[in-house]
């Protein structure tokens, strides 16, 4: 599978999509304070702009990808994002327990993409 637009483009959406949609879930959590209405329907508008990336993504990205490659995709990216995201947002510490769990998850993804085991 070579470098274009259809392999790249996804991945640029994804991640975009998803500091969106990290925003959207966790970023009123350093706003304990707000009413919950107001974090949902908050949320709900930072979500919009979500789909507008992901729903493009996975439409060019199913050209060159299997489903559940785009779904992989898509969580390693939203770990990643979201690993940053818990750091330096949220200001919390990441822990051993932490990266051996993301390795196993890592190590998911590379099984979705070795292709079958003979």
């Amino acid at each position: 599978m070579g470098l274009n637009f259809a392999t790249l483009a996804p991945i640029g959406l994804l991640i975009a999509s998803n500091v969106f949609m990290t925003f959207a879930w966790y970023g009123h959590l350093k706003i304990p304070g707000l009413a919950l209405w107001v974090a949902v329907m908050t949320s709900w508008g930072i979500a919009l702009f979500e789909y507008w990336l992901a729903v493009p993504a996975n439409r060019i990205g199913y050209a060159v990808y299997t489903g559940a490659e785009l779904k992989t995709i898509q969580e390693v990216i939203s770990l990643s994002v979201f690993v940053l995201f818990a750091v330096f947002f949220l200001g919390e510490r990441l822990t051993w327990n932490h990266g051996v769990g993301f390795l196993l998850i890592f190590g998911g993804a590379f099984f979705i993409f070795k292709g079958p085991l003979k």
